[in-house]
């Protein structure tokens, strides 16, 4: 590819700044969606949430009733969130341009994220690619531009906290990153036992220090509430199963070929935390074997979880987008495509949560798009070689001097 072979000939600070450039951009196109157009009802819930959260608080909202709203199913630190927000909205500011923000500010973060875990992997033609892919990925600028909501957010905690404990070599910093990750949406617990044991297999002081980071902002964020709603905090949002339409993957497909209710309505209820089960089990794996390649771990396990999933809702679809460019930039390429269709039409339908049969079908279409790209991706990771670091953060040379052999088996093609 011509692009990427003119990106070879840039030393690092000049392709960082046109990852950084495409990231501006991605952002401004997002702010200017946010800013111009109502969004989907999640919007409006949301700001009702943040009344609600100024009215009780942070932590006793769990034990509150909210008449006419779904259930409040969201992390403490979403709490905090939306009482902030909220306090800017009464300065006059727009709530639904401000509840867009983070995720739009998410994914400016990541670009340039992405780029930095995929430098040490592969080419810094692929990794500018995949910085720049990251951008201005379709399902990403849907999903955050227009839909909101705190998806977006906690995926960068989740990818930065496996670049920082492997890459950067700061597992206190790390685990204040992961922390922070379940702290504002808890999807991504499905990746803590897989860094905790990237921090185990880099020894014990590791450990500990990932520990501590991870437990420090843990116990503050999540111990007031704890403390105080326990119950009302698992059943809202420790047990939270998802929704239950039957529009994408798993349950999906069982709706098609006729299974009874009986078997989806088990897949959505219990069935769900066997899935996640799958999940963790294979971070886990991914990070025993390969602890050098845990951001490609990381990403992989989110998106097998979007895979896995059996709940339906755009906003997920940003679960495996930034994660997917870190396994490849044509698997990220693809998915971002496919579900960025999706999204499209999705939210450009009568409800963002009933898809037209079109939608499905590209729906379906993006599903296995993702599986083929996970299996290319767990592929290239089982790859590499089980003792090769990453690479470190050298300056590059410039295009035809010498230059030593990239590590075999890199995780990012």
């Amino acid at each position: 590819m011509g692009i990427r072979m003119r990106c070879e000939s840039w030393d690092v600070r000049r392709a960082r700044a046109v990852v950084l450039v495409a990231a501006a951009v991605g952002l401004l196109t997002r702010m200017l969606i946010a800013a111009n157009t109502p969004g989907p009802a999640d919007v409006r819930i949301f700001a009702d949430f943040a009344k609600a959260v100024t009215v009780y608080g942070p932590v006793r909202i769990y034990e509150h009733p909210l008449p006419g709203l779904p259930v409040y199913n969201h992390p403490p630190l979403a709490g905090w969130m939306l009482l902030g927000l909220n306090g800017l909205s009464e300065l006059g500011m727009s709530f639904a341009t401000l509840i867009r923000s983070p995720a739009s500010i998410a994914d400016f973060c990541c670009a340039i994220l992405v780029f930095e875990i995929v430098r040490r992997r592969a080419a810094q033609g692929t990794a500018v690619l995949c910085g720049v892919g990251v951008a201005v990925s379709p399902v990403l600028i849907a999903t955050s531009g227009y839909h909101g909501n705190t998806d977006a957010v906690a995926i960068a905690f989740a990818l930065a906290a496996a670049h920082l404990l492997a890459d950067r070599k700061s597992p206190l910093a790390a685990g204040v990153a992961a922390a922070l990750s379940i702290s504002v949406k808890f999807i991504p617990v499905v990746v803590i036992p897989a860094l905790f044991v990237a921090a185990l297999r880099g020894g014990r002081p590791v450990l500990v220090r990932f520990a501590a980071g991870f437990g420090a902002l843990f116990a503050l964020v999540w111990g007031p509430v704890l403390v105080t709603v326990p119950q009302h905090l698992r059943e809202n949002v420790l047990e939270y199963a998802g929704g239950t339409y039957h529009l994408w993957g798993l349950v999906r497909f069982a709706d098609v070929l006729g299974l009874p209710d009986s078997v989806i309505t088990s897949m959505q209820g219990g069935g769900h935390f066997l899935f996640a089960l799958v999940c963790v089990v294979a971070g886990v794996w991914l990070a025993w074997l390969r602890p050098g390649q845990l951001p490609g771990a990381v990403g992989a396990t989110l998106g097998l979880l979007l895979l896995l999933s059996t709940a339906s809702g755009l906003q997920y679809l940003t679960w495996a987008a930034a994660g997917a460019f870190v396994l490849g930039f044509w698997e990220g390429l693809a998915y971002s495509c496919a579900a960025g269709l999706t999204a499209v039409l999705g939210y450009s339908g009568r409800s963002a949560v009933r898809w037209n049969e079109l939608t499905l079908e590209v729906g379906a279409a993006g599903w296995t798009v993702l599986a083929v790209g996970l299996a290319a991706g767990v592929r290239r990771i089982l790859a590499a070689q089980p003792d090769t670091p990453p690479k470190p953060p050298a300056e590059r040379a410039p295009l035809g001097a010498p230059r030593t052999s990239r590590p075999s088996g890199s995780a990012v093609n």
